[in-house]
Parts: structure tokens; C-alpha cells; sequence
């Protein structure tokens, strides 16, 4: 059964509840385009046909690798949602000229790196482009008159932002003509400020469905050597069994979808095993202390 869908904004694109993403498909081994290739048409299959990634990703290498793959299959990418990022820049072989990392969100940059982006991507819109970050010296006019651009000319069909906090994310949503339709943050049962610092009922309130980088804590919930790891795996023992010994990776996974703003978690994996394992998270539904269990074995603490 594929993979159930939602759509991120009353104006919004409709994306897979789960989204695939690529921040780190050009990791040893690195893949050819043929594989890769393999690896979206597997994603395809299973409904997770939201493709996350970002200029920055693989030092400004996976868009390019990601477009040749996506080429491989002519009738691929318009199956395909596309989001992509731009915002940041630092020293590397393409740009020596490049001395400090910083963050570059003005207009005329965010319009350069979106026409890179669809050279690389071998396409000519995307259906989402993010801010990555935000950049502490661009005025808001300026960021929201690049985007403005792009969205008039159709070469993105929505735009939203990535790291926002709730006044960064209203002082930019009040210059577009379009509004934003997602806040991209990093959100796990090992970093779970988007509850506590506004973020998710800011998405709440405006109807619009977050996107939560990082799922699995970049794999420290499995650390042994982790406390709350050690405390979510005993947590997980008991529960797990009611939801027909689903794993913890599972139950990380379906602890974020249940929550009320509808995170859409983005994978992480280069593995077509656990592109599958994650894809059947979305079918369950924890019960309510099952969720409280695992915020409590994730805090070390009990509810206040």
C-alpha cells in the first residue's frame, strides 16, 4: 500500500508523508546514476515520491548527481516532488575564491543558486524552495523579492523556509505574494524544541505542515552509549510489542507523524531496506501514553 499523502498549506503542494532525503547519497560507497536511479524508482514504488535536498548537499555535488540519476528514467521526474535549498556558502573547490562560511539570502542570490539548482537537477521548476537558513544581515524585503521572482516565472511553484524561529518566519511570511507553506526543522526524540519554542503551533495556527530533517538524531538513538538511547530502548522493548514488534526506528518515526502540526520526517538513509522499514512506520498510530512513554524515556524525566 503506498505511502498516504498530505498536503503542506491550504495554497500548497500535496507531498508523501515521508520525503526522501539526499543530504548524504554521495557517501562511501558512492553510488553511480544507475543505482541511484534504482533507489528513486524504489522510493517511487512506495509512495515516498517527495525528493528533499539541498545547493550545499555533498559540497554543491548531489543535485547534479541526484539530476543525472532522475534523467536515467524519462517519465521520472514528474513523478517526482522536488524541494530544494539554497542560503549557504563556504570554502570549497568550486568557489577558492570563498574564504569564510556565511550565509547569503538576498534576492539576487537566492535567484542564482535556484537557476544553478534546475541546471543540476536537469529541470526546469522545482515544487518547493526553502531558505536554508536564516541569514542574520539580509532584510526580509530582499529575501522575499528573490523568491517573489522565482514563483512569478514558475520556477518554483511554492516557496518556505528552513531553521526559522516563529519571528523570522512571520517577519518573512508578511513580504510574500504567495504565502510560505512550511518551516523545514530539526525535530527527534533527542531535540524536541520545536514543541516547547512556538515553532509547531505557529504551523499549527497557519494550517501548514512542518518538515522534520534529522529523524533518527543522526543515528544517536541507537548509541549505546547514550543515555536516552539506553532509556528509549528499554521504552521501545515494552511498547514495541503492541505494534506488532515494530522497531525503534519505527517508533521514532511514528512518534513524529503523530504529532498534531504533521511533521513529515525526511529520511536519511542510503539503504533500500530501511527506505522500506521507514515506509511502513507511516501505517502506525501510538497510542497516547505510548507517545508520553517515549517522550519521557527520551527527557529522563516525567510530564511537569
Amino acid at each position: 500500500m503506498p505511502l498516504p499523502r498530505i498536503r503542506l498549506a491550504p495554497n500548497g503542494p500535496e507531498f508523501s508523508r515521508i520525503v526522501y532525503g539526499t543530504w548524504r547519497i554521495l557517501d562511501d560507497p558512492v553510488p553511480t546514476p544507475q543505482e541511484l536511479n534504482r533507489r528513486i524508482n524504489l522510493c517511487v514504488e512506495l509512495g515516498m515520491t517527495t525528493i528533499d535536498t539541498a545547493e550545499i548537499y555533498g559540497i554543491y555535488e548531489v543535485e547534479e548527481a541526484l539530476g543525472k540519476a532522475i534523467a536515467l528514467s524519462p517519465c521520472l521526474r514528474d513523478k517526482l516532488e522536488i524541494v530544494t535549498k539554497a542560503g549557504i556558502y563556504i570554502p570549497c573547490k568550486f568557489h577558492p575564491e570563498r574564504h569564510t562560511a556565511h550565509y547569503n539570502t538576498s534576492g539576487e542570490r537566492m535567484v542564482k543558486s535556484l537557476e544553478k539548482s534546475l541546471r543540476f537537477l536537469q529541470t526546469d521548476r522545482v515544487e518547493l524552495q526553502l531558505v536554508h537558513r536564516p541569514d542574520w544581515i539580509a532584510r526580509a524585503d530582499d529575501t522575499a523579492a528573490g523568491l517573489n521572482q522565482l514563483l512569478r516565472q514558475g520556477k518554483i511553484r511554492h516557496a518556505g523556509v528552513s531553521n526559522y524561529n516563529v519571528h523570522q518566519f512571520d517577519l518573512l511570511n508578511s513580504r510574500m505574494e504567495q504565502p510560505l507553506v512550511t518551516n523545514q526543522l530539526e525535530f527527534h526524540l533527542l531535540h524536541m524544541d520545536p514543541i516547547f519554542d512556538g515553532s509547531f503551533n505557529q504551523c499549527e495556527k497557519l494550517g501548514i505542515a512542518p518538515m522534520a530533517w534529522s529523524p533518527l538524531a543522526q543515528g544517536r538513538i541507537f548509541d549505546s552509549k547514550n543515555e536516552a538511547a539506553q532509556r528509549l530502548a528499554k521504552a521501545v522493548a515494552l511498547i514495541a510489542p503492541r505494534y506488532g514488534n515494530a522497531t525503534l526506528e519505527q517508533l521514532a518515526y511514528a512518534w513524529i507523524l503523530a504529532h498534531p502540526a504533521n511533521p513529515l520526517p525526511i529520511l536519511g538513509t542510503n539503504k533500500p531496506d530501511r527506505i522500506k522499514t521507514a515506509a511502513a512506520a507511516a501505517d502506525i498510530r501510538l497510542e497516547r501514553e505510548d507517545w508520553y512513554a517515549l517522550w519521557e524515556a527520551a527527557q529522563g524525566r516525567q510530564i511537569p
